[in-house]
């Protein structure tokens, strides 16, 4: 459930408005996701097309696939792809600021139809399931986060197919994660789940978690929890989405905390889906979002160059 201090400040809004036909209820959810993304840069969305089945299939296949013992789960780490295909093992990637590796390990999966050099998937032969249900989830959020960014299209006052060229064959990735139980005695000083962070991508829509711990930090410095209801996937604005615009539409710092000791021996499972565009997506920023008020924040860079820069701060990628 959204927890009851953060129910009026993330919205719960409904994706079938902005497809409805009504123009009056497609413009309402235009506003309402682009005030949302302004002050706090998260939103509850229910009729983002992903069934019930599905995220059973999804979440019972991730977790036989991590129950697998480390050697096997190793077959499938690729250091060559930068961490962008397959299993990225535990202690692999340090969020930027930080010293100390996150306490997780993940298994990404990419366009299921890869162009140009862009990485073909890599499946576990020992979970055929795991890759099905991943391709499935892959199209079905892709197919909603292209929906959202053209609402936040009309919000910005762009042409509403601003961003489909940009993500068609994207670098988009659907990342299964596993927070592996915790010893106490043993876990490094000052190690968390995940440390505190902004994604790198356009949006990132997030189904809901096995287990709490996703915690976002409100403008006034305190940390909020926050779990999506059954039926809603709660989405997030992502840095690329922050330097287009400027700072207009805000990349909004989340972290995953540590259960409280009496549950550290328990895993975690989430699923996140990190909407990229292609690498030539150009993220000067807009000039429509800078004028004397708003000066401009950020480096001109394309999508691509930011990732590298962002892989290399993250450890995944050699500088």
């Amino acid at each position: 459930m959204l927890s009851e201090e953060l129910y009026n400040e993330i919205p719960s809004l409904d994706l079938a408005d902005f497809n409805s036909g009504d123009p009056e209820r497609k413009a309402r959810f235009v506003q309402d996701l682009g005030r949302a993304f302004n002050q706090i840069g998260f939103v509850a969305i229910r009729n983002h097309g992903l069934s019930d089945a599905l995220v059973k299939r999804l979440y019972d296949s991730t977790q036989k696939f991590f129950s697998l013992s480390d050697s096997v789960k190793q077959k499938y780490e690729h250091p060559e792809l930068n961490g962008q295909r397959g299993y990225v093992g535990k202690g692999k990637e340090t969020a930027k600021g930080f010293k100390v590796a996150d306490l997780k390990e993940f298994y990404h999966v990419g366009q299921p139809e890869p162009e140009g050099d862009m990485p073909a998937n890599v499946f576990p032969d020992e979970d055929p399931e795991f890759g099905e249900a991943t391709l499935e989830a892959y199209r079905t959020l892709e197919n909603a986060g292209k929906q959202l960014l053209r609402a936040i299209a009309l919000y910005l006052d762009l042409p509403e197919n601003y961003f489909d060229d940009k993500v068609r064959n994207g670098d988009s990735i659907l990342r299964a994660l596993h927070y592996f139980p915790l010893d106490p005695e043993t876990t490094p000083e000052g190690a968390v789940r995940a440390a505190a962070h902004g994604d790198i991508n356009l949006i990132t829509l997030l189904m809901g978690a096995s287990a709490d711990g996703l915690e976002v930090l409100r403008r006034d410095g305190k940390w909020i929890g926050i779990t999506a209801l059954p039926d809603q996937v709660v989405v997030n604005v992502g840095d690329m989405l922050d330097r287009l615009t400027n700072h207009t539409l805000k990349s909004t710092i989340h972290q995953v905390v540590n259960p409280p000791r009496e549950k550290m021996n328990q895993s975690r499972y989430s699923i996140p889906f990190f909407m990229h565009p292609r690498a030539d997506m150009d993220l000067t920023s807009l000039e429509s979002c800078i004028d004397s008020q708003h000066p401009k924040l950020y480096v001109d860079m394309t999508a691509g160059e930011f990732l590298d820069e962002r892989l290399m701060e993250l450890g995944l990628k050699k500088k």
